[in-house]
């Protein structure tokens, strides 16, 4: 039950980010850098990471923020594998090379599992303690 739970805080991490891009493609001075959404998203990571990690650990026994994090980040990228390269970024003519070589993507990966590990380090362990 928990790894569901990790991979639905996934989902919901991705399609916060995908709407995020999703708006700032529309936005004058975003549209026509994809490196300035990039960053607004990357801004943004924490936000949302710490988000889905409080409702995570508001339910759930306390399983290790890096597992969870792991999970999230997985589910993240499988969604980005079936969804957001073949549905939007082939169509703009860029491939699954060049989508998975950004280093922005790898970047967010990075923040949203550090995220979900303070949160669980500071938040839930602490209390623990």
């Amino acid at each position: 039950m928990k790894i569901l739970k990790a991979i639905a805080a996934g989902a919901f991490i991705w399609m916060l980010a995908v709407t995020s891009f999703t708006i700032l493609e529309n936005i004058p001075g975003f549209r026509e850098s994809t490196t300035r959404q990039g960053i607004a998203v990357l801004l943004a990571m924490p936000c949302y990471a710490w988000l889905v990690a409080s409702r995570y650990y508001r339910h759930v026994a306390q399983p290790n923020g890096l597992f969870v994090g792991l999970i999230a980040s997985a589910t993240a990228l499988c969604l980005d594998a079936l969804i957001t390269v073949p549905f939007i970024e082939i169509p703009r003519g860029r491939s699954y090379d060049q989508f998975f070589t950004d280093p922005i993507l790898w970047i967010l990966v990075a923040e949203n599992l550090t995220t979900i590990f303070l949160y669980w380090k500071f938040s839930v362990q602490k209390k623990r303690l």
